[in-house]
């Protein structure tokens, strides 16, 4: 960031405010979503439900210390890194709706090659890595651990 566009010590711990609280609120829904997991009488004592609401608590405990003393934080991004912050979650957005119609191996490839693309790499390079990180994924998974992955509509 340039010195200056830098902003005030008030600007920055109104920033490590703002996204306490929006984080707090997602650690809310995560841990919500954890106790609607359903599971059998018969499985581990503690359940598939511990382990999510007891991140969801730590994150609230996180979030409201952060909230209460934010320290220094960066400030927004403007221009072209603006773009770069926000096309990372738009690209994993785009992965996940792919998923199911196209399967996991173009989603993984999607994911790769636009990461790779924001990152700096240049398309040829971004589309061979991803072709070998979807191979490499869809190896460990189908092949090693023999996990089941959707094809995709399109393919399946």
């Amino acid at each position: 960031m340039s010195e200056q566009h830098a902003p005030s010590a008030r600007t920055q711990a109104l920033i490590g405010r703002v996204f306490a609280a929006i984080l707090f609120v997602f650690a809310v829904i995560y841990g919500i979503g954890g106790t609607q997991i359903e599971y059998s009488f018969s499985s581990d004592p503690l359940g598939p439900t511990v382990f999510p609401i007891a991140l969801a608590i730590a994150l609230c405990l996180f979030c409201a210390w952060y909230f209460f003393s934010p320290g220094s934080a960066e400030g927004f991004p403007t221009g072209r890194l603006l773009l770069r912050v926000l096309s990372i979650p738009v690209i994993m957005i785009v992965a996940v709706l792919l998923l199911e119609p196209a399967g996991f191996a173009a989603s993984i490839f999607v994911l790769t090659l636009g990461c790779g693309i924001v990152f700096g790499a240049s398309p040829i390079k971004a589309a061979i890595g991803a072709v070998c990180h979807a191979a490499l994924w869809w190896f460990i998974f189908s092949y090693l651990l023999e996990v089941y992955l959707p094809v995709g509509d399109m393919f399946g």
